[in-house]
């Protein structure tokens, strides 16, 4: 499996450091935030999109994932969604990313309802992603915690061009066990983000390895299925400025992750 870190962990930091911190760190690639508040949005021009592109090709670090903010689930027009959809889907395929990371959204409507908008919209995005070579991920994340949750709405996509990111501390707040985490979205997987807290009532960013999540058995469980894909470690730092800082534990995160990854060999 490949190693990424998410520049959630770094608010705000330039790409050139971001390049040279995952470089020197031993990190893979990096998930690219795409927000307005970083250098890395959809505002960019095309030659600051070739210029962030070069910088991660000549370092070797991948660029794995366009992380944006859609809430693909939420009321309101389906246009605005779409067309949001698509600013995200043209910045990774200007960066040479094959994935755009979304969010479901769909807190206070009715969970058949939710889904039904979700797909809706991930539906028609779907063509438009694959014509662009970059596949859109649905996070398991605030009103679709668990896997099963977010596969009923890829079940309904039925698009190879959607699919999932399983972040483990989401599934695992709302009470449902990696190997069901697993199992149903195994077929959708695109990555896996990581993370590690102190409990369920507090969600503090930890070093991995130093807090409650099942992060063994996870790794585990997508060692013994075969999967050969990213693990990345999305550190909070953003929502939590008391936390740590992330360059810091970069050396001591990737040691634990490959010592996961032996252990379940």
């Amino acid at each position: 499996m490949k190693l990424a870190f998410s520049t959630l962990g770094v608010p705000g930091m330039p790409v050139a450091d971001v390049v040279r911190l995952a470089s020197a760190s031993g990190y893979h690639g990096v998930e690219l935030r795409a927000h307005p508040e970083e250098p890395v949005n959809t505002a960019l021009g095309l030659s600051e999109r070739a210029g962030v592109a070069d910088e991660f090709k000549a370092s070797g670090v991948e660029i794995l994932t366009v992380a944006g903010y859609t809430r693909v689930a939420a009321p309101g027009d389906d246009e605005a969604v779409i067309d949001e959809l698509g600013a995200l889907l043209a910045l990774a395929r200007d960066l040479g990313a094959p994935y755009v990371r979304v969010f479901p959204g769909g807190g206070g409507l009715p969970a058949e309802e939710a889904d039904l908008i979700a797909a809706r919209r991930l539906a028609a995005a779907a063509p438009h992603a694959a014509d662009l070579g970059v596949r859109i991920l649905l996070e398991t994340h605030d009103s679709h915690r668990r896997g099963v949750d977010a596969a009923r709405v890829l079940g309904l996509v039925g698009h190879r061009s959607v699919g999932a990111v399983w972040d483990v501390m989401h599934p695992w707040l709302g009470g449902e066990d990696p190997a069901a985490t697993h199992a149903v979205l195994a077929p959708h997987l695109g990555y896996v983000q990581v993370k590690d807290i102190a409990t369920a009532d507090d969600t503090t960013p930890l070093p991995l390895g130093a807090g409650v999540l099942p992060l063994a058995e996870s790794v585990e469980l997508l060692s013994r299925a075969g999967w050969d894909g990213w693990l990345c470690w999305e550190y909070e730092k953003r929502w939590y400025p008391q936390a740590r800082d992330l360059p810091d534990l970069l050396d001591r995160g990737r040691d634990h992750l490959s010592w996961l990854l032996a252990q379940s060999a």
